[in-house]
């Protein structure tokens, strides 16, 4: 099973815009839909030159996959907010989210340095949980109403990673990390 990432790229709009547009991918996700390809390419190009967020593309077998990345850097704090969504249903259920997520904490501590990861996720969103609880994040709390999206208040729990102490108790060989 051959999965990595790579930088989100302009080849990529399409298949993020397909991706967020299916109902059965963005029933947790709070974007303003739908999604259109020449605004999604206008968010790419202001997407140069900041150092705030990092995107990639999620491969398997060669083919996208998914979206993951880290949003809200902060490089001071050393700190960033994580985010992932599979694409098609040909692609869940067979570990990618968790290979994806073990790469990007990877990269997050070696190419950026952070010390923390936190996300997000809606009382409801148990699937995306499990997947959290099992790639070492910490649930920290409830965010009672947290968010104001489709005319409705959401819960939504916090999660943590301290990443120095996830790279040390899952070891650096496990993850490629040299």
């Amino acid at each position: 099973m051959e999965i990595s990432i790579r930088k989100f790229q302009e080849e990529d709009i399409p298949y993020k815009v397909k991706w967020i547009n299916d109902d059965r991918n963005n029933k947790y996700l709070h974007y303003d839909l739908p999604l259109r390809e020449d605004k999604t390419l206008q968010w790419f190009k202001s997407l140069e030159g900041r150092n705030d967020r990092i995107d990639y593309t999620i491969t398997y077998a060669g083919e996208p996959a998914g979206l993951i990345g880290l949003l809200n850097i902060d490089l001071k704090s050393k700190e960033a907010e994580y985010y992932i969504c599979l694409g098609g249903d040909k692609f869940k259920g067979k570990g990618i989210a968790k290979v994806a997520t073990n790469l990007l904490i990877k990269k997050a501590y070696k190419e950026i340095g952070l010390n923390k990861i936190y996300l997000y996720t809606e009382v409801d969103n148990v699937r995306a949980q499990k997947l959290f609880e099992k790639s070492g994040f910490v649930k920290e709390g409830l965010l009672k109403n947290d968010l104001f999206y489709n005319g409705k208040y959401v819960d939504r729990y916090i999660y943590t990673l301290d990443v120095k102490n996830y790279i040390y108790n899952v070891g650096v060989s496990k993850i490629g990390i040299k």
